[in-house]
Order: C-alpha cells, then sequence, then structure tokens
C-alpha cells in the first residue's frame, strides 16, 4: 500500500528543546535543510532558510512549531543580509547565527540595525576567540558545547551578562546539566531530557502501577466497549473525564447521558482509547518534563500514520503502541527492557524497543531522527524502508498539529 503525502513541496524542518533549570521548555530550535540528504544549508542566497521562514514559520505558524515559547531560527549569512527576519515577529523568533558564519562589517550593522528593532540573537556553537567575539555585544544567548569545549566551565563565567544567557549544547545527561547549571549556564539543548538518568530497577511506585496497568490494557488491539467500560469505571478520574468530554459543547447533545457506557458509544472506543492513552500516560510521567510527554504522542501519531498507510489499521495501532513506548524508560527511569516487562506486547514490538533491526524498529528510528533533525541518518533509513523524505514531513507536520489539538482537549475534560 502507497503511502499518502502532500504533494506540495516538503518542509524538511524539526525543532529540538531548549530546557530552562526545571526542565520546562523554554523555547525550540528549528532545525532545517533543502532536503533530507543535505548536511548543511549551503544553496547560493539561501533558498532553503527562505523557505523555512516563509513556508514553515508563516504557512505552518509559530504556534505550531514553538507553541507559547521562543523559536530559535538558523539564519546564515545571506539570509540575514536578505532581511529576512523583519517577516518574523520580533518577540517570537531569535535569530540564531551558525559558528562559520563571516564576521564583518556589514554583518554587524545588519545585527545592530535588527537589535534596534526589537530582535535577539544568539551565538551557536560559540568559540572563544573565534570571530565571533565581535557578535557579543549584539547576543541575548551564547551556545556552549560543553563536551566539546576545552575549559567550558571557565568560559560560561566569562561569558555570562546581565542581558546574555549561556545554553549549554550537547547535554547528554542530567549530572552535565546539573554541571552546567553549577557553572553558570542557565538553559540545556541536548537529549538529557529523553534518557534515563538512573539505571535502577527499583520497585515501582503503587500507582505508577496502576497507570502502567490501564496503558497496557488500552493498547489491546481488540478493545471492545465492554471491555473499555470496565477500564473507565474502575479509575474515578478517568470516569469524570470520559463524561466533562462528552457533555462538553462540541457534542450538542440533546439529552444528559446516563451513563458510562453510552458516553463510550456516542464517543467511540478509538476517540476514547486515545484520551485514555494520554491520560495514562500523563499520569505515568507525573513529574516528568512535559516535553517528554509531547515527544511521545508526537512519535505515536507519525509512527500510527505510516503505519496505516503502508499496511493498514491494524498496524497503525500497533506502531502508535510502539510509539508511545519508546520513551517509558526516560518515564519510569528504569532500562527499556524493565519498563515494557509487563506490558502485553507482541514479540515484534518488544524486539523493536529492545534494538532490533526490523521495519518497525527502522520505522521509529526514521521518527526520531525526523524529530531530531538528523538528516543524513534519516536519509539513510527512508533509503531502507523505501519512503521519500516527504512522507515524515508530512507525518511530522500532521503529529505536531493533532497533538497539539489532542493535549487541549484532554486538557479541558
Amino acid at each position: 500500500m502507497s503511502v499518502p503525502v502532500d504533494t506540495r513541496a516538503s518542509i524538511h524542518i524539526a525543532r529540538q528543546p531548549i530546557l530552562d533549570a526545571n526542565r520546562q521548555v523554554f523555547g525550540y530550535e528549528l532545525l532545517y535543510r533543502e532536503a533530507a540528504l543535505d548536511s548543511a544549508c549551503t544553496t547560493e542566497g539561501d533558498v532553503a532558510g527562505s523557505r523555512v521562514v516563509t513556508d514553515a514559520l508563516l504557512g505552518i505558524g509559530l504556534d505550531t512549531l514553538a507553541p507559547a515559547t521562543l523559536a530559535f531560527v538558523n539564519f546564515t549569512r545571506p539570509l540575514l543580509l536578505s532581511g529576512a527576519a523583519l517577516l518574523l515577529p520580533p518577540r517570537r523568533v531569535v535569530i540564531e547565527l551558525r559558528e562559520d558564519v563571516a564576521v564583518d562589517q556589514e554583518l554587524m550593522e545588519a545585527c545592530r540595525d535588527l537589535q534596534r528593532q526589537g530582535y535577539t540573537f544568539a551565538l551557536d556553537d560559540f568559540v572563544v576567540g573565534s570571530g565571533a567575539e565581535a557578535l557579543l555585544p549584539y547576543a541575548g544567548f551564547v551556545k556552549l558545547d560543553v563536551l566539546g569545549t576545552p575549559g567550558w566551565k571557565q568560559a560560561v563565567r566569562n561569558l555570562r551578562a546581565p542581558n546574555r544567557r549561556v545554553i549549554a549544547e550537547r547535554v547528554e545527561r542530567s549530572d552535565v546539566a546539573l554541571d552546567a547549571h553549577r557553572a553558570g549556564c542557565s538553559l540545556f539543548q541536548g537529549y538529557y531530557f529523553c534518557r534515563p538518568s538512573t539505571q535502577s530497577v527499583r520497585a515501582l511506585p503503587a500507582h505508577r502501577q496502576s497507570y502502567l496497568n490501564l496503558f497496557a490494557a488500552l493498547s489491546q488491539p481488540d478493545l471492545t466497549i465492554a471491555s473499555l467500560e470496565d477500564l473507565v469505571k474502575r479509575d474515578v478520574s478517568l470516569t469524570v473525564r470520559v463524561l466533562r468530554s462528552i457533555n462538553s459543547a462540541a457534542y450538542a447533545l440533546d439529552q444528559p447521558v446516563t451513563s458510562v457506557r453510552q458516553a463510550l458509544v456516542l464517543l467511540g472506543v478509538q476517540q476514547v482509547r486515545q484520551w485514555a492513552a494520554v491520560w495514562a500516560m500523563a499520569g505515568l510521567g507525573a513529574g516528568t518534563p512535559a516535553e517528554i510527554i509531547a515527544t511521545t504522542l508526537i512519535r505515536a501519531r507519525m509512527c500510527e500514520t505510516l503505519g496505516r498507510a503502508r499496511h493498514g489499521e491494524e498496524a497503525a495501532g500497533e506502531l502508535f503502541l510502539l510509539g508511545m513506548c519508546s520513551t517509558l524508560d526516560a518515564i519510569l527511569e528504569v532500562p527499556i527492557d524493565r519498563a515494557i516487562e509487563p506490558l502485553p506486547l507482541s514479540p515484534r514490538l518488544r524486539s523493536a524497543l529492545l534494538g532490533d533491526l526490523s521495519e518497525p524498529r527502522l520505522l521509529l528510528d526514521a521518527v526520531v531522527a525526523r524529530e531530531r533533525g538528523e538528516w543524513t541518518t534519516l536519509a539513510e533509513l527512508l533509503a531502507k524502508l523505501k519512503l521519500s523524505d516527504a512522507h515524515l514531513s508530512s507525518a511530522y507536520l500532521d503529529a505536531l498539529q493533532w497533538t497539539g489539538e489532542l493535549t487541549s482537549q484532554t486538557a479541558a475534560a
């Protein structure tokens, strides 16, 4: 079965969160390429970057790509000098200049003019002693590679200023984030929040185990109205949420709902299954950064969409579950094999989550590569899966919008 895709030219864009000391999302760096095979934007005149500004940010919208946060947008020299930044609202974007940008009087004047109009700059992969030091007066943020910069702690102390914050880049673990925070970094970028900080095998608290049991039951492909009713009625909060959902203005009922079963019939198994899975995941991840939950939903939706298009509805449900389970190690702070142990997963899904390079695993890896903007890896995986980069681009944008709508619906319920 072929995969449907938006026939318009693809927009290759991903986002990586920038977190504060409380592991809350401060902003998103938007990562883009003209094509998935590209490792950098080298097009003369920066056509690719212009497309991101016009098609992605203005067409898709900042509220979808970076809801209620700042968007850090990579600008090359040609794009900056073109005046394209003026298309973007200064209070919502940070102009991020790459480390290889050529610094001269023309560039500095452009930065000064944009700063006067309210725009903020970030210097990416800053190197002490480089030409980028001339841009420090215009920089509200400086990004420092904490893995690749010798003496980075002293550099952090030297770079901090009343109107300038240091962002620690390539933060892979929570202990590295703690070291960076102690050194003076207030923002952090990397994959540490999506990886467990401990490999302990302690028993799960009872309330988290109950959410995991609920999540496992909801994942069954042959879930019936009767089984779903039994699950919902066991959890008071879930019952209340279902009834609130069905009595919302969106359904405009002529008469009140008199039973949980009636509500479930009106909502439909699939709608309740997805909502309840989100609620169970949120309960399971209590105390977990909200970005992990959002990442989980985006992965699940992308896997579901691609699975349905390639192999039908049964594959869609199975791959939705694959995406939902892909961050359980980070949420539960245990190794992935222990995290999925109590789940009644098929052997195929279990092996995929444990790293077996089957088609489901390759698909999940492609989704994760798309999420992180790892374009070279993505291109290799797409070739193995016989998918085009447009397929995942379309699924990614759909997942961003779906996740925003779903979280709004479930929060209101």
